[in-house]
Order: C-alpha cells, then structure tokens, then sequence
C-alpha cells in the first residue's frame, strides 16, 4: 500500500519515521512541533540541540524516543509570504529530503502531516499540490508507504481550487445522467405498463457495450465505437450474428483476448517495464504478479481503474480494458465520474486521484 490517507493525530500514527515540522533553531515551535515533543518526552529537544540549525528546506532526524515511530524527521520549510519568494520550491526540497533521509535510514513507512498549511500559512491546495507531486515521484523508484496524515475533515477538505474543476465535471455529468434516467425509466403515477423491475432499475444498471438482448441468448450484436463532438463515447448496434449456426469449436476460435491477455497487449504496446505500471497504479508488485500471470484473474472495478491509470490509457483504451473485466464507465456513478475526468485530462497521478475521491466523499481505490 504505497500511499494511504490516515485520518488521526500525527503523533498517534505508527510509522517508521514521523516527520516533524519543525523550527530552524533547536527550540520547540508551535502546533505539531509542540505535539510531537511532548508525546516523545524531553530526550527529544536534546538530540535536536545536537543538530544545530536546519535550513529551510532541509531534514534530519533523531531517535523517536516515546513516539511509535524508529525515527523522527525534523524538516524546515518557510513560511508563506506572497508566492514570490520560493515557497513552493523550498516546500518541495523540504518533502523530497524528508523522503530520500527515511530512504536512506531504510524506513518502510513514514507519516507526513500536511507540511506549511497551517501556521506557516500555505494555501491549501498550493500545499496539496506541492505533496502530490513529490509522493508521485518518489513512488516511481522506491517501495515505501507514505501516510499522510490529516486530523479532521477539513483538513482535506481543501478549501480553495485545487478540485474545483472535478467537482464541476462530476456534479454537471451526474446531473444530466439522473434527470436523463429519470425521463426515461421513472413511472408515471396511474400509467400501465410499468412493471416493478423497471420501476426500481438502479440507475447504473445497463447492458454492456457488445451486446443487445432481445430475450434471446444466442444473439450478439455488433457494437462500433464512435466519438461525438464533445468527444463523449457512444455505441451504436451493427449487423447481428446469430450464434446458433456456429458450432463450439468455431465459438471459442473466434474467443476474444482475456482481460489479462488485453493488459499484456497494452504493456507490450506501450513499451512500459512492469514496474513502471504498477508504482504507476499504485500497487503492490505482489499484487500485480499475481494478475499478470493468471489468465482467469477477474479484478475488482477499482483494480482495473489503478492498471488503466498505470498505463497512462486514453479514454477509448480505458473504457475497453474496463470491458474486457465485464464493467462498464458509467455516468450514473460518481467514482466514474472522477476517474473519466482525469483519463480525459491526462492526469495519471493515483495519490491526487485518491484526493480527488476524498473530496467528494467517495471510497479510495483499493490498493495491495
């Protein structure tokens, strides 16, 4: 589980490594630098003595003392002044060397508290953005699991504009999905004709693209893709095939590509090394081995939404590999909603889109 969101207090975490905002000096500042000291005990402002200034931007670390943690990093940012000043780069050397000193201490873990945005006064989802983009790239070459650790919802709930697009994609497509929905499946009071199935048809339920079902089994139809000006993919049927003439053999010869044989094909295709897609998706190599090397794996929905964001797929590409696992990208479903958005903006970051999720309350991708 390379990246979690952990709703706590900072100083109640287990990790290997807990990182400490701390002050330049050897003195103990406000707000976590003070939690963080007195849950360690008084041994820990002696071996911070030891170090000596840490310059903006910079890391060190000390023993943990009364923490559950191996280490504490003590890390140096700067405060907020107008954008003008390097805030933004000294926040990201701050991010970047905390994580490379827990690399080199060998920690498996390390808990970060939103670092600048509270006394230090960071924008939010300036700060947000600066997090994202070092845990994106440092995930991309070292197995470590990053918490990052937010004390109550607002803390996440970044305020400001950081998800605002997201929220105006998935509220604008959601919207038209229900009241599409509701035009054409909600009964009308007194009208025959109206049987309880389809009166409490969920409003995800439709068939999947590739086939028309007209009561008859041994009936398939063909389905062709196409774009249309808002670059929204729809189906229309071609001509049928009735499956009846074929025998079995001449059934399974035309047998499609499996889910697992499609992600092959795209890994090949996109010339990607194994380990770029599963850091890329957020997954653990375990996990990945066993989908990859298993012809009959039926992933989970989310599981095949972290291997689309792994491999960086279009929205065409992503909505075939979905169907290849029997799902479907739906527009009555929020999570596919936020997921479409950043397909379609090729936004491949798994830690932003789990924030995104987060905002709008939704469950994260699953991760193993």
């Amino acid at each position: 589980m390379p990246f979690e969101i952990v709703r706590n207090d900072i100083i109640s975490v287990r990790a290997d490594a807990i990182v400490n905002t701390a002050n330049p000096e050897p003195v103990i500042g406000r707000g976590t630098d003070m939690a963080i000291h007195e849950k360690a005990g008084p041994q820990l402002l002696e071996e911070r003595k030891k170090i000596g200034r840490i310059e903006p931007g910079c890391s060190a670390a000390t023993p943990a003392f009364g923490l559950d943690a191996k280490y504490v990093i003590h890390t140096v940012t700067a405060p907020w002044q107008d954008g003008g000043h390097g805030e933004e780069e000294i926040l990201r050397k701050a991010y970047d060397s905390a994580l490379e000193l827990a690399s080199e201490l060998e920690c498996e873990s390390i808990a970060f508290p939103l670092m600048s945005s509270g006394s230090y006064g960071f924008p939010k989802e300036t700060a947000m953005s600066v997090a994202i983009r070092s845990f994106t790239d440092f995930l991309m070459t070292h197995d470590m699991r990053i918490l990052l650790v937010v004390f109550n919802r607002d803390a996440y709930s970044l305020a400001g504009s950081l998800f605002n697009d997201v929220r105006s994609y998935v509220d604008d497509r959601y919207v038209e999905e229900r009241s599409a929905w509701e035009r054409n499946n909600w009964p009308v009071p007194g009208a025959s004709g109206h049987s309880e199935r389809t009166e409490n048809r969920p409003s995800s339920s439709r068939p999947a693209a590739g086939h028309a079902f007209h009561g008859n089994f041994f009936t398939e139809a063909l389905m062709f893709e196409e774009e249309d000006e808002d670059g929204d993919v729809e189906w229309s049927v071609g001509a049928e095939e009735d499956l009846r003439e074929k025998s079995l053999e001449e059934i399974l010869r035309g047998r499609e590509a499996t889910f697992v044989e499609s992600l092959r094909d795209l890994i090949r295709e996109k010339e990607f090394k194994d380990s770029e897609v599963y850091r890329r998706a957020g997954m653990s190599r375990q996990l990945f081995n066993k989908i990859i090397n298993n012809l009959e794996y039926q992933p989970t929905k989310r599981t095949v939404y972290q291997l689309i964001i792994g491999l960086q797929l279009d929205i065409s590409q992503a909505r075939k590999l979905m169907e290849k696992a029997g799902y479907s990208m739906t527009r009555s479903s929020k999570t596919d909603l936020v997921l479409e958005y950043y397909i379609r903006h090729k936004r491949y970051s798994i830690i932003e889109i789990d924030l995104a999720l987060l905002d709008q309350g939704l469950p994260l991708l699953e991760r193993g």
